[in-house]
C-alpha cells in the first residue's frame, strides 16, 4: 500500500511538471513568438537583418524612408536625411532598440501568431508603415545639430500629438553601418541612444520655467516684487553668480534676462518640499510614453539639501536633470492652458493602426502639468522673453514663446555646456511646441540650441501648412 501511494504521489508530481511545463511553453510562445521570429539569425527572413520581408516606411508626405528592394533593406537618397531620421527608423539591426524597425519589425514583417510568415497577400495590408515625422525638417534639424559632441531636437503638434521633427546626434549612415571595435568605441559611445527618448541633460535656465510656476503658485505678490541683481549673492554660506549684473528688475525682466540670482532666491524662499512637489506636478520626475517607448525620468532631487544647493537648484543647476521630449511635453501643456497631449510618431487612418499596435492611447489629452492661471501668464513670460531678448524676427514670422537655458555639466569647462532652447508657437495654423539641447558647446542656448531650434521650426510650420 505504501508503494502504491508513494508511486501515485510520484506520478502526480510529474503530471504537474508536466502542466506546468506545457502552460509555461504556451504562455511563453504567445508572448515571445513575434520576438523569436524577428531575430536576424532567422534563416526564414534572413537577408537586410531580418528585414527582408519587411514593408516601407515612409514620412507625413509619403516620402520614402526604407524599404525592401531584391531582399535589400534600402534607406532615403539623400544620406543627412538617412542619418537625422536614424534613431527613429533604426537600420538592419536591433541595436537602436526604440526605433520602429526594432520594436515593429513583426508588424512590418507580415508575422502573425496564426499564419507565421507566410500570411496570405490579401491580407498584408499592414505591412507598410507611415510616420508623423516630416523628412526636410529632420534634415534641417539634423545640419544644424550635428556640430555639436552629441544632442536632440523634437517639435511636436501639441493638440494633435503628431511628432514632425526627431533627431539625436551622435548617428551614422544606416546604408553603412560603422564597426565598432575597442579603438573607436570612444568615437561612437552613445551612437545607439535615441537622445529624444532616452537621454537627459543639465537644463541650465530653461528649469527656470518650473521655478517661475512655483513662485505664481506660493508667493501671492510675485509679479509686482522687484530684485536686485549685482551679478553675485552669497547664498546659504555660498556665492550665486549670474550671468550678468541686471540691477533691479522684476519677474518678467528676471526671466527674459535669465537672473540667476533672482530664481535662486525664489527657490530658498518657496522651499525644497514645495519645489519638489512643482517639479514633479510638472511632469519632471515623470515618464511619457511615445508610441509604446517610455521617456527617460529627469532628476530633481531635493534629499539632504542645503540652502546654498536649493538655491542653484531652482536655476536649473544642482543635480537637476531633464529629457527633451518631456520639456516639449511640458510647453505644448502651457500653450494649450495646462494639459498636454500624448505624442506619437506612428501615424495611422483615424487611430486604426495605431489601435492595432497597441497606442490608440496616444494623441489623447494626458494629465495637468500646470494650474491654467499659471499656464497664462508662463505665455506671457516666455513670450515676452522672445520680443524682448531674442528678437522677434528669429522663427522668420512664427509667433513664438520660449526661454533658453545653458547647463554647466562640469565646472569651469564651458565646452562641456548644455545648450538649450524650448517653447511653442502660439499661431493657430502651427501649434507646434519643441526642445533642443546642444551638448559639449562653448555657446550660450540661445546661440547653439537657438540656431537648430529655428531650423527645425520654420521647416516643421511650412510642413504642417503645405499639408493642410
Amino acid at each position: 500500500m505504501k508503494r502504491v501511494l508513494t508511486r501515485s504521489w510520484l506520478t502526480f508530481i510529474v503530471v504537474i511538471a508536466f502542466l506546468g511545463g506545457m502552460a509555461f511553453l504556451v504562455a511563453e510562445t504567445l508572448l515571445n513568438a513575434s520576438d523569436w521570429v524577428d531575430q536576424a539569425y532567422n534563416g526564414h527572413i534572413s537577408g537586410a537583418g531580418g528585414l527582408a520581408q519587411a514593408g516601407e516606411i515612409t514620412d507625413r508626405n509619403g516620402e520614402s524612408l526604407a524599404k525592401t528592394v531584391k531582399k535589400k533593406r534600402v534607406y532615403h537618397d539623400d544620406e543627412t536625411v538617412r542619418k537625422a531620421l536614424l534613431h527613429v527608423v533604426g537600420d538592419n539591426s536591433l541595436n537602436i532598440s526604440t526605433a520602429v524597425q526594432s520594436q515593429f519589425r513583426s508588424q512590418l514583417t507580415g508575422y502573425s501568431f496564426i499564419w507565421g510568415l507566410n500570411m496570405p497577400k490579401s491580407f498584408r495590408g499592414g505591412r507598410d508603415m507611415k510616420l508623423t515625422v516630416d523628412a526636410k525638417a529632420c534634415k534641417a534639424a539634423y545640419e544644424a545639430l550635428s556640430d555639436y559632441d552629441s544632442g536632440a531636437c523634437v517639435v511636436y503638434n501639441y493638440n494633435t500629438g503628431e511628432i514632425i521633427c526627431s533627431v539625436s546626434v551622435k548617428a551614422y549612415d544606416p546604408n553603412s553601418p560603422p564597426k565598432i571595435t575597442k579603438s573607436n568605441e570612444d568615437e561612437y559611445e552613445g551612437v545607439y541612444l535615441d537622445n529624444v527618448l532616452s537621454s537627459t541633460y543639465t537644463p541650465g535656465s530653461i528649469f527656470k520655467i518650473v521655478t517661475t510656476a512655483a513662485a505664481l503658485e506660493y508667493i501671492p505678490d510675485v509679479m509686482e516684487r522687484e530684485w536686485y541683481c549685482s551679478g553675485r549673492e552669497d547664498i546659504g554660506g555660498g556665492d550665486v553668480t549670474c550671468v550678468g549684473t541686471h540691477g533691479t528688475v522684476n519677474l518678467e525682466q528676471a526671466f527674459g534676462h535669465s537672473c540667476n540670482i533672482v530664481f535662486a532666491e525664489l527657490a530658498t524662499e518657496i522651499g525644497a518640499k514645495r519645489m519638489n512637489a512643482m517639479a514633479k506636478k510638472m511632469g519632471i520626475k515623470a515618464q511619457f510614453t511615445v508610441s509604446g517607448v517610455k521617456t527617460k525620468q529627469g532628476v530633481y532631487s531635493v534629499k539632504n539639501i542645503n540652502k546654498n544647493q536649493l538655491a542653484w537648484s531652482g536655476v536649473g543647476q544642482y543635480k537637476d536633470k531633464v529629457n527633451p521630449m518631456q520639456m516639449a511635453i511640458l510647453c505644448g501643456a502651457i500653450a494649450r492652458g495646462g494639459k498636454y497631449v500624448n505624442p506619437y510618431i506612428i501615424s495611422g487612418e483615424s487611430g486604426s493602426l495605431l489601435k492595432d499596435l497597441g497606442l490608440s492611447g496616444t494623441g489623447t489629452t494626458g494629465d495637468e502639468l500646470v494650474k491654467p492661471s499659471t499656464a497664462k501668464t508662463l505665455q506671457k513670460l516666455m513670450r515676452s522673453a522672445v520680443v524682448n531678448d531674442y528678437g522677434d524676427d528669429m522663427f522668420g514670422g512664427l509667433k513664438v514663446c520660449a526661454k533658453t537655458g545653458t547647463g554647466e555639466t562640469v565646472k569651469g569647462d564651458e565646452e562641456k555646456n548644455d545648450g538649450w532652447m524650448i517653447g511653442y508657437c502660439a499661431d493657430e495654423d502651427t501649434p507646434l511646441a519643441f526642445a533642443c539641447v546642444c551638448h559639449g558647446t562653448g555657446e550660450y542656448g540661445y546661440s547653439s540650441a537657438g540656431k537648430v531650434a529655428k531650423a527645425a521650426m520654420i521647416q516643421a510650420a511650412k510642413s504642417l501648412k503645405e499639408k493642410d
